[in-house]
């Protein structure tokens, strides 16, 4: 929290543009299949896949796996998104009530944790990473909910970044890349409508900013309107910014790179030696 924040003037010449798939496990992943082929209607882009490895408690199932590995092969980044993705402590008080249980519906699975039970939920995420020889460069909280205990379990991780519904982090340093993030929820009639006048605001407030983030879930291609809301921003998007995955951005970011980012032709480069800070 020490470090500076990016602004506008750093990059003024380049513009990119992630897109995120949140969620990605055995269960969701034939809506994840159908809301990465809405996104190759409007153009083949690299996609960052935020894979949970036990969502909701579930197993994953060989075809995940095989599926996971395919688009990695494929040039799209796989990062981690918790363990099992559900908050199961109890709320503290109504605000808190508030955040972990309407806002977030309970799925902020790493705001109230321990840091000792953060790192063991988070080593066993890359201890799976590393068995399915995946490269891993993030982790992302499911909900983008980081209480004290995950930030302090991340200070010894070998991350290169995480991020928050309105910034990336690099790390370890925690220097911060402010971007918005263009989400929907879908759960509601009320939510959907919602996030279609809030997402019509979002991607104008940000038209100036180098970085977009469009972050979709896996249900996000079922609803017509939706559907279509996100599609609109993504082609509106495309036409003045390069699409990269987190990753890479981030890796451009640090590195202070010239005015344009290589399209991505292979799967990000870091690969796992270890769970810990050496």
């Amino acid at each position: 929290m020490h470090d500076t924040t990016v602004t506008p003037s750093r990059f003024e010449s380049e513009r990119f543009l992630c897109v995120v798939l949140h969620d990605v496990a055995a269960s969701t992943r034939a809506a994840c299949m159908r809301t990465l082929a809405a996104i190759a209607q409007v153009a083949d882009v690299p996609v960052t896949l935020l894979a949970v490895p036990r969502y909701h408690g579930e197993t994953p199932t060989p075809d995940l796996i095989d599926w996971l590995g395919s688009r990695s092969r494929k040039g799209d980044e796989l990062a981690l998104h918790g363990w099992r993705h559900r908050d199961e402590l109890a709320p503290e008080g109504p605000l808190d009530r508030l955040r972990r249980r309407v806002y977030t519906r309970g799925e902020g699975e790493f705001w109230a944790i321990s840091e000792r039970e953060a790192t063991r939920r988070i080593d066993a995420g890359v201890a799976w990473f590393r068995d399915n020889g995946w490269p891993l460069a993030g982790f992302v909280a499911p909900a983008w909910l980081l209480g004290p205990g995950a930030w302090q379990a991340l200070a010894t991780q070998r991350f290169e970044y995480t991020s928050t519904l309105r910034e990336l982090v690099h790390l370890p340093g925690r220097r911060s890349v402010k971007s918005q993030s263009v989400v929907y929820s879908t759960s509601s009639a009320w939510r959907r409508q919602s996030s279609l006048l809030w997402n019509w605001v979002v991607p104008r407030l940000e038209s100036r900013n180098p970085l977009m983030r469009l972050e979709l879930h896996p249900r996000d291609a079922d609803f017509t309107a939706v559907r279509r809301s996100w599609q609109k921003v993504l082609e509106r998007a495309l036409r003045d910014r390069r699409a990269v995955t987190v990753a890479d951005f981030m890796r451009h970011d640090r590195a202070g790179a010239p005015t344009q980012v290589p399209a991505m032709t292979v799967a990000p480069s870091t690969q796992w030696q270890s769970t810990t800070a050496e």
